[in-house]
């Protein structure tokens, strides 16, 4: 009866969350070389084929595509990125968010914590 009890008890828990939470990753998963491959000139089909279908396209703004993603860890801490490519008559011309061709992850000024200039000695 107590091994029944106990395990009818360990059932319980774990559904609630108690034991283990899942990390969750939602959205555009977006690698530094992709951002890297992005460049100046390219097509909107170009553009697609090295970072995919953008997670949001508004219908009233054609020339631009938003990449958003979304992590959130076990502990419920989220980290939001996105990334914003802004076309004109079908040409890549603006890169803007959270990603920095040749810089990483992060673009200038959008960590607080760090200066800006501190990227370039770390690579280096």
């Amino acid at each position: 009866m107590r091994a029944i009890l106990a395990l009818l008890l360990a059932l319980v828990v774990s559904g609630c969350g108690l034991l283990y939470k899942q990390s969750v990753q939602q959205g555009n998963l977006l690698e530094t070389d992709q951002v890297d491959a992005l460049k100046p000139g390219m097509t909107k089909r170009q553009v697609m084929l090295v970072l995919g279908t953008p997670a949001l396209q508004s219908p009233f703004h054609d020339d631009r595509w938003d990449y958003v993603s979304s992590y959130k860890d076990g502990e419920g801490e989220i980290d939001l990125k996105r990334l914003t490519v802004v076309f004109d008559d079908n040409v890549l011309v603006r890169i803007e968010g959270d990603y920095e061709p040749g810089k990483g992850v992060h673009a200038k000024g959008s960590d607080p914590e760090s200066p800006v200039g501190d990227e370039d000695e770390d690579q280096g």
